[in-house]
């Protein structure tokens, strides 16, 4: 009986992660003719991408906080409805700074729901089945990337603001769903407990370098940045070097987005039993390295789509594979651990795309050459520590 709850409890949170990532999607496609209305273009784009990482980055260890004190279930549900309505107001938003003001309130709706669904999934699996459940987190999660834009660009045929008014609606039911099916697990660490070391966000960044598990920290930012790095430039890549269609720039993204969700599903967890998750992690730090330098030496269609979907599956493993040995190294911290893992998502999601659209101004292959660096030396850092941390590792394996 309690099986088949934590599986409903499971499918509930898929479903919400799902519904979140797509509303991230589903704007994609109509927000160049929606920014066009305010007459502004892509710069502010870029920031309005950046302000829902820097909310995201500010609130995700606030959320992973009040999860373990509170319960999941109740931040979850905050965050939905949080989402939701940002997603409304951006769609009634009249002035320039309204869309900043709702953009911020979605990212902070995001971290809401992140975190604690991370730590519910801890809560809720076994240390032996916890890399299928973070697996099928992340498969919702890219699921949710993948087929966003092309739900948004199909419901703007009804009219512009139907997809804001569609993301709104989705959450706001995926909330109504989390009060009546979501079970309530309590927290795990009790609220005195907790209240005896609340801390702001600097203090729980300062406590997160002395963690087990600071360098898989600095390995979720180091990949989320280049993750971003590659996501924010491919298309300008491809459009400036081989004057690719938006179709074909849509090939590319959706394709790698959909193996790395078969990979998610049915692959990982034999993956993660079969070689544990530090090796994942270091093969994968490696592999996307390589396929992100070797988007410079292909030019034909298919090598470049194979290539991109060699970079999009790597990175598709990355996630679950440290999320999963954070979970394990945590203990009873699900919820601050989760947030954490999410806070530093979003320092390199905000960092990521600044960063590679500055430097692709100057050189249009200075990108890939800074990204494939930095994982190289990410690889290097990970290699050491987990030789240093062997016996540590080994517990994490039963």
């Amino acid at each position: 009986m309690e099986k088949q709850s934590n599986n409903l409890a499971l499918y509930i949170l898929m479903f919400n992660m799902f519904i979140a990532m797509a509303g991230i999607g589903l704007i994609i496609p109509i927000m160049p003719e929606f920014l066009g209305t305010f007459g502004v273009a892509g710069r502010v784009l870029g920031f309005l991408i950046a302000i829902f990482s820097f909310a995201q980055f500010i609130f995700s260890p606030i959320s992973g906080d009040l999860s373990d004190r509170h319960g999941r279930k109740k931040i979850i549900i905050f965050g939905l409805i949080i989402y939701g309505s940002a997603q409304l107001a951006f769609s009634l938003s009249t002035e320039l700074w309204m869309l900043f003001v709702a953009r911020f309130f979605s990212g902070m709706g995001a971290a809401f729901i992140v975190p604690p669904m991370m730590a519910f999934v801890a809560d809720i699996t076994t240390l032996e089945g916890r890399g299928r459940g973070m697996g099928l987190l992340g498969a919702s999660m890219s699921l949710g990337f993948m087929i966003g834009p092309g739900i948004g660009g199909f419901l703007s045929k009804i009219s512009l603001l139907f997809p804001f008014y569609f993301a709104a609606g989705a959450a706001i039911f995926a909330a109504i769903l989390s009060i009546f099916i979501l079970p309530n697990p309590a927290p795990s660490v009790s609220v005195g407990e907790v209240l005896v070391k609340k801390e702001n966000l600097f203090e729980q960044l300062a406590r997160s370098t002395k963690t087990p598990y600071f360098v898989m920290l600095i390995v979720m930012f180091v990949f989320s940045f280049g993750l971003a790095n590659f996501q924010s430039t491919i298309s300008l890549y491809v459009d400036h070097k081989y004057g690719y269609t938006p179709s074909q720039i849509a090939v590319l993204i959706t394709v790698g987005g959909f193996v790395g969700v078969i990979v998610q599903t049915f692959v990982i967890n034999h993956l993660f039993k079969r070689f544990g998750e530090m090796r994942i992690i270091l093969f994968n730090l490696v592999v996307a390295a390589i396929s992100m330098i070797a988007i410079l030496f292909v030019d034909i269609f298919w090598t470049i789509l194979l290539v991109a979907t060699i970079f999009s599956t790597a990175t598709s493993l990355l996630r679950p594979a440290v999320n999963t040995l954070v979970s394990k190294l945590a203990g009873e911290e699900q919820g601050y651990a989760a947030g954490m893992m999410n806070a530093y998502m979003s320092l390199g999601n905000m960092v990521g795309p600044a960063l590679a659209g500055s430097i692709f101004d100057v050189n249009i292959t200075f990108p890939y050459i800074l990204g494939t660096a930095i994982l190289l030396i990410c690889f290097g850092i990970a290699s050491f520590w987990s030789r240093k941390n062997t016996l540590l590792l080994a517990s994490t394996r039963t």
